[in-house]
């Protein structure tokens, strides 16, 4: 599950508990719940905001729950649905977004730390890992196109896709993958803050904020209508699913 707390005009969502937060629909859920109501109560206000996510405990996703999902396929469907309505919902929140990464980021958990306009990371444990080479399963193509959004190298993409490189901190700054690494859990929420902080003063209009992100990811938003690692599930369904 999550909590979520403001600070002023930042918004704090943590994954709480001391589990390796798995994306089941239950969290998933939860998640999504979070951000509508930090929508609706920005919706009609111009006083500049932001946000940032985290995670209590040695993980900051751990990834799709696989464990859940095993016994039906449909399951699967529903975890993509779900999560693509997240990072939807994320990648259109009017205001700037940070994920303040405390542990290990792995596959699906590493594509929503990916899906925050800033990623700060903890450097004395924890690395980013895209998993599916080493569990044999295939990257959808939603995954790349926001990864490809997000890290300018090839060779830094590539290492992470295809050689399923476990990436630390301080190499993950080196290759451009995250903005700043930091000494510990506390100090990357705090940095996180302070991020924020700076952001919220430039008194920026969050839905012009929105708008200018959703141009610049132009290329990412129709992938997310579709998971072809799942079959074809529409738009529609994923908004149908949310509901489930």
């Amino acid at each position: 599950m999550c909590t979520l707390e403001k600070r002023n005009n930042i918004y704090i969502l943590t994954l709480t508990g001391d589990d390796d937060h798995r994306l089941n629909p239950t969290l998933l859920d939860s998640l999504t719940a979070a951000l509508h109501r930090i929508r609706s109560e920005t919706t009609t206000t111009t006083t500049p905001t932001a946000l940032i996510t985290t995670a209590q405990g040695k993980f900051f996703s751990n990834g799709y729950d696989l464990a859940w999902s095993q016994s039906d396929p449909d399951r699967h469907i529903l975890m993509s649905s779900k999560l693509r309505l997240l990072v939807r919902d994320l990648l259109t929140l009017p205001m700037p977004t940070i994920a303040a990464v405390s542990g290990h980021a792995s596959a699906g958990g590493f594509i929503l730390a990916q899906a925050h306009d800033y990623v700060l990371m903890r450097k004395d444990r924890g690395f980013l890992y895209m998993s599916e080479m080493d569990i044999k399963l295939v990257v959808p193509d939603w995954f790349v196109k926001l990864l490809k959004s997000r890290i300018g190298s090839p060779a830094a993409l590539r290492d992470v896709v295809l050689r399923a490189d476990k990436v630390t901190a301080e190499d993950a700054v080196a290759k451009g993958i995250i903005y700043s690494a930091h000494d510990s859990a506390e100090e990357t929420v705090r940095a996180a803050v302070r991020l924020g902080e700076e952001l919220v003063k430039r008194g920026w209009d969050g839905h012009v904020y929105g708008r200018n992100r959703k141009v610049l990811l132009a290329e990412v938003f129709p992938a997310l209508d579709f998971d072809e690692t799942v079959g074809d599930v529409a738009a529609a369904n994923i908004g149908s699913s949310s509901r489930l």
